[in-house]
């Protein structure tokens, strides 16, 4: 595959301010509406527990008679959802078509490291890496996706994610909405950049200071989408794909949803929000009501988690949409099918009933801070001047340390109950831990708020916020790795691993 600095020509920024080309208060014209892209579903057990991923080149069309190359799982661009059931061990078989190494994580999977497909699983071109994926957890939405160590920023922005369900009986009882691309939808968000209506790589020191952000916004890589939904209750599964941005989702009339899965899957009991937040590698599942027959879309806030320029240029552009109308931005818009309205489906006053860890169990507590410094500037990893790796100070790194792939930064013991407390600088950080799922026990000091509970993966932090973080798969063979889910802070050095053994 030929580099994708070449083949997705971003232009390079002129300078620390100059973030587009075009005025900050200018807005890219709306494309047409286009029918939801709905992924083909693989299920494991009808495909006798093995399947196989092909990654792959291939152009996509995002606007019409504008191809642009892109990659892809058994396709052009992102992949298909897969379903794995609770108590299955599952082969996918996963061959590189490509010039260039990848990896394929299973964001969210309890498996031991050396099945997690993190950046010690290299997949090499014209080779195939045939995991078996014992799963031993309850239902929930993942994610899977490129960790290809200073490759996974580029390799996911061009394609390379895509959505795995896990199922189990105590979900099938609960009578949640269940006809996969009806009722039950995977919303896979991304925000991109395009010229021209082609998918350009934002290149230049603020898209690695900060992250790549786009002036499009995709759905299941689909622009400006409409989803025809019944009119009755509809299960929606939201990924934040993107490589930084963060949704600050509602519904364009502000009607109430329900919130009933997190990270690490169903909640004890539906949360009723009108608005949620969603940061990169987050998912959460919501029951929206279409009984009503409106035409109703979902939007987001601005995204506001920019420092200094790019902070204010984000808040003169949110100054801009607000004076000139609307401040939040178009996602998705739904259309209830015609017809009568189904029997108002109840929402279960309890979903599971999850096992609590004791806080008191915890045998110890480690202090993570995601680091942001301006001496990867002049010639550290990832630097605007030196290029690559270098000897000068990191651009991104945690406590002090960039990411190096023959060191071990932390060592627990398997079934250990432990404290992560975790803060970031400059800005908020998604902060993702492979192999676990925890709980947020506090917040700057104080309770959780309502948007922390549940069993997570990911969580944002900026404040600190202590983890209550259980360790039941083992990493001896290969180490988890600990990271900002901002993918060009992951790539240059915000990122860290561990052994369990």
């Amino acid at each position: 595959m030929l580099s994708r600095r070449t083949i997705l020509t971003g232009a390079t920024l002129a300078g620390a301010g100059a973030v587009v080309a075009r005025p900050l208060w200018q807005a890219t014209a709306a494309p047409e509406p286009q029918l939801l892209k709905v992924p083909d579903l693989i299920d494991a057990r009808k495909e006798g527990q093995s399947l196989t991923l092909k990654v792959q080149t291939g152009t996509t069309a995002f606007f019409p008679d504008q191809e642009s190359p892109t990659l892809g799982y058994n396709g052009s661009y992102l992949g298909p959802v897969i379903r794995l059931h609770r108590g299955d061990d599952v082969e996918i078989a996963v061959t590189n078509a490509l010039t260039e190494d990848t990896t394929v994580h299973w964001h969210g999977l309890l498996i031991p490291g050396e099945v997690d497909g993190g950046p010690h699983q290299l997949i090499q071109p014209g080779t195939t890496w045939r995991p078996v994926l014992s799963v031993r957890q309850p239902s929930a939405t993942l994610f899977y996706h490129s960790h290809m160590h200073d490759r996974t920023a580029e390799q996911v922005y061009s394609g390379l994610a895509g959505v795995l369900l896990v199922t189990d009986d105590d979900e099938k009882a609960l009578g949640l909405p269940s006809e996969y691309g009806v009722d039950d939808l995977p919303l896979l968000l991304q925000d991109r950049q395009f010229e021209d209506g082609r998918l350009v790589l934002p290149q230049g020191m603020m898209s690695l200071m900060m992250g790549r952000r786009g002036d499009t916004l995709l759905v299941n890589g689909t622009p400006n989408p409409v989803a025809h939904v019944p009119r009755r209750l509809a299960r929606l599964r939201l990924v934040n794909g993107s490589n930084a941005r963060i949704f600050n989702l509602a519904f364009s009339d502000d009607r109430a949803f329900h919130w009933i899965a997190s990270e690490g899957g169903l909640l004890e009991r539906p949360v009723e929000l009108r608005s949620l937040t969603l940061a990169p590698g987050e998912r959460a599942e919501i029951l929206a009501d279409f009984s009503d027959g409106r035409t109703v879309a979902l939007e987001t806030g601005p995204d506001l988690n920019m420092p200094m320029m790019m902070g204010m240029q984000t808040r003169l552009r949110s100054f801009a949409s607000d004076l000139f109308g609307g401040s939040r931005e178009h996602i998705l818009r739904f259309e209830p099918r015609p017809g009568a309205a189904a029997a108002k489906a109840a929402i279960p006053e309890r979903l599971v009933t999850r096992e609590r860890v004791d806080a008191a169990q915890a045998v110890r507590r480690r202090r993570f801070v995601l680091n942001m410094g301006m001496g990867g500037m002049m010639g550290g990893r990832g630097s605007m001047m030196g290029g690559g790796q270098g000897s000068g100070m990191a651009m991104h790194a945690i406590n002090g340390r960039a990411f190096d792939i023959a060191r071990i930064d932390e060592q627990v013991r398997l079934g250990d109950i432990e404290i992560w407390e975790a803060s970031g600088e400059m800005m908020a950080h998604p902060f993702h831990i492979h192999g676990v799922h925890f709980e947020v026990l506090s917040r700057d000091g104080g309770k959780p708020t309502v948007r922390d509970q549940g069993l997570r993966d990911t969580v944002l932090v900026k404040e600190p916020v202590e983890l209550l973080v259980r360790f039941t798969q083992p990493a001896t063979k290969a180490p988890f790795m600990y990271h900002c889910h901002i993918l060009e802070h992951e790539d240059n050095g915000m990122m860290g691993q561990f052994t369990a053994g």
